[in-house]
């Protein structure tokens, strides 16, 4: 049984998912970012994909744990039925079926409006990759040495699941 409970993401949780997301920028290669964007910045990313592509979180009690969001794939207009996906679950509720929870809810909403969804994973992170693969994503390619971020080439390798 689960202590938490997965909504759609609101604009007071834009600071919370700031501050979860913000150790995978500066302390890894999970994200290719560099900078932690503010609250304010994650408000704007809520705003863009929320609605369109969805963006969900998983709250136990009161407080923000993880959350899970689609963007676009590419801009062109043919890759219009194609989308990101990406989670991020605060270390500390790490492997305790957040993740997993968060997709769970998040693929089907997706389901209804694209056709493929794509999920980069920057090398190495298994942890990543099998919670992927569980939701059936094929690994379908690997940029290799594609970002350099703490002081090292880093491979992106590429997953797709057919919605």
């Amino acid at each position: 049984m689960t202590d938490f409970r997965i909504r759609r993401a609101r604009a007071d949780d834009a600071a919370a998912c700031a501050a979860i997301y913000a150790p995978f920028v500066t302390d890894t290669w999970i994200s290719f970012e560099t900078q932690p964007p503010s609250a304010g910045e994650m408000l704007k990313r809520i705003n863009a994909w929320g609605g369109t592509y969805g963006w969900l979180v998983a709250v136990r009690g009161m407080a923000v744990i993880g959350y899970a969001y689609a963007s676009p794939h590419r801009t062109r207009d043919a890759y219009s039925s194609s989308c990101d996906v990406a989670v991020y679950v605060d270390p500390a509720m790490a492997r305790r079926g957040v993740g997993s929870a968060l997709y769970s809810a998040l693929l089907p909403m997706l389901k209804e409006r694209y056709h493929a969804a794509f999920a980069g994973i920057a090398l190495p992170n298994e942890p990543s990759i099998a919670l992927h693969r569980a939701f059936g994503f094929e690994e379908i390619g690997t940029y290799k040495e594609v970002g350099w971020k703490l002081e090292d080439w880093r491979d992106v390798s590429w997953f797709q699941r057919l919605l």
